[in-house]
């Protein structure tokens, strides 16, 4: 796995500006979510990622590429984080007719991210 930027704002703003990479994307999602790979075993080791989590996903999904797992991620986020990108960053959102799905999946991953962060005090 690729060596991954810090988890803060800056990195958040990265996500939605599009300056990491989709795989950059996932891997954050996966390690806060708990997923770890084990280059002895060349697999993956979710001992550390919630039951629900483990159960649908016994490996990480590819949130960018495919809805039900960003739906999952969505949904995992409590309500009262649901619009921290506008609350805590400002962020205006997307002008319509000029995002994607993919814009539109990062998104969620940054509003995930930022949820981590504000529930384990990594912001205020």
């Amino acid at each position: 796995m690729s060596k991954l930027p810090p988890l803060n704002t800056d990195t958040i703003w990265a996500i939605l500006n599009d300056k990491v990479g989709d795989d950059i994307v996932n891997q954050l999602v996966w390690h806060y979510l708990g997923y770890r790979y084990d280059e002895a075993s060349q697999s993956w080791d979710n001992s550390q990622v919630a039951a629900d989590w483990q159960q649908a996903y016994p490996e990480p999904p590819d949130f960018i590429e495919n809805r039900p797992p960003t739906v999952k991620l969505t949904r995992s986020i409590p309500k009262e984080n649901k619009q921290l990108l506008k609350e805590k960053l400002g962020f205006k959102g997307y002008k319509i007719g000029e995002f994607t799905p993919r814009d539109t999946r990062r998104a969620t991953a940054a509003n995930w991210l930022l949820s981590y962060m504000v529930q384990n005090n990594l912001i205020i």
